[in-house]
């Protein structure tokens, strides 16, 4: 199952992608980088900025930098991880930075309940910005 991502708020589509893999289905979500956080810009950076530099030095909690690995690490969210079940779950996901060439010949699903259209405010941030907001580029 290919999913794109593209204008998609990005907790839905993580909680859709999250109960195809727990089916058994196998899920490529492509476009990563431009899923949206609904939110004024100003609080979601400085959430997520303040959330990544809490932490001591060489210390975990890390926070992924890169679009599909936020994206990925969103979905792991959903999934109950500490189980095996969610686990192997996990395993099915696979997130991508715009479209690879092998998946190109497939068609795509949109998830109709999770258009950035359904959002009351225009206050909304793409991943990709939050990302490169947190990389400090």
């Amino acid at each position: 199952m290919i999913i794109d991502a593209k204008d998609t708020i990005l907790g839905r589509l993580s909680s859709f992608v999250a109960k195809q893999v727990l089916l058994g289905n196998d899920v490529d979500v492509i476009n990563c980088e431009e899923a949206v956080v609904s939110g004024k810009r100003q609080d979601l950076l400085g959430n997520y900025i303040s959330r990544m530099h809490r932490k001591a030095p060489g210390k975990g909690p890390y926070f992924y930098r890169r679009p599909d690995m936020f994206v990925r690490r969103t979905i792991r969210g959903m999934l109950p991880f500490e189980r095996s079940r969610g686990r192997e779950a996990f395993k099915r996901i696979k997130c991508h930075v715009g479209v690879p060439e092998n998946l190109k010949s497939g068609k795509p699903w949109k998830i109709d309940n999770a258009s950035s259209e359904k959002i009351v405010s225009t206050d909304y941030l793409k991943v990709r910005e939050i990302c490169r907001a947190a990389s400090g580029k």
